[in-house]
């Protein structure tokens, strides 16, 4: 059975949690003020769900989530996540993360910072352009009339199949929309950020974005 690991446990790293016990994988939960914090989502979350340290998390997950503000990072430990499928949730927001100059000249991407960060890791964006009390509430078995899409993109091929293959049995078709430095094309303010489409719907929203300095 596979662990799920969780570095960030705040609104969409416990949606997805509970995504991920209601199908019977297990979880550890961490976050940056320690497993003590936790106790409450994980009763709630149930057997298959531990709290423990942002390392033990890491070390813990076959697959791990990261779903942490962007500024944080480097705080993401490195060795422990070698040679794992890592899921980044993150998006950029000058306001909260601060300006990140080669975020800002469109130079690279969220993801391709995390990749960078995690060289031995195989990075997948995924569940950035979703609201967090949707995932819970908008999916749908497979093969369902207009079932919503959600995006993978990403470098390894076999690691993008795994993602694609969670999307599906969290309720939701997987669009995949090639390499990590394609990750631009459903930031926020782009056409397909969090609008509910349906597949061939978000690949033309893909498919029409814009960079920020094109808008």
């Amino acid at each position: 059975m596979t662990t799920i690991g969780f570095i960030g446990s705040g609104n969409i790293g416990s949606q997805l949690a509970r995504l991920a016990v209601g199908r019977g994988y297990d979880v550890v939960m961490s976050n940056s003020r320690g497993p003590e914090t936790l106790q409450d989502l994980v009763t709630e979350l149930g057997d298959h769900a531990t709290a423990g340290t942002v390392a033990e998390a890491a070390s813990a997950g076959d697959i791990v989530v990261v779903t942490i503000p962007l500024h944080a990072i480097d705080t993401v430990p490195v060795e422990p996540l070698a040679g794992k499928v890592v899921i980044d949730t993150n998006n950029y927001y000058p306001q909260r993360d601060g300006q990140i100059a080669e975020l800002d000249d469109e130079s690279t991407t969220t993801s391709e910072m995390l990749q960078r960060h995690l060289p031995a890791s195989h990075v997948v964006k995924a569940f950035n352009h979703i609201a967090a009390a949707d995932l819970t509430t908008q999916g749908t078995p497979s093969g369902s009339e207009g079932r919503r899409a959600l995006i993978v993109a990403g470098d390894d091929a076999d690691a993008k199949k795994t993602v694609a293959d969670l999307i599906d049995e969290f309720g939701f078709d997987a669009v995949d929309i090639g390499r990590l430095s394609e990750g631009w094309r459903i930031q926020r303010d782009t056409p397909g950020y969090v609008k509910p489409y349906a597949a061939i719907d978000l690949e033309n929203a893909v498919a029409n974005a814009k960079r920020y300095r094109d808008m």
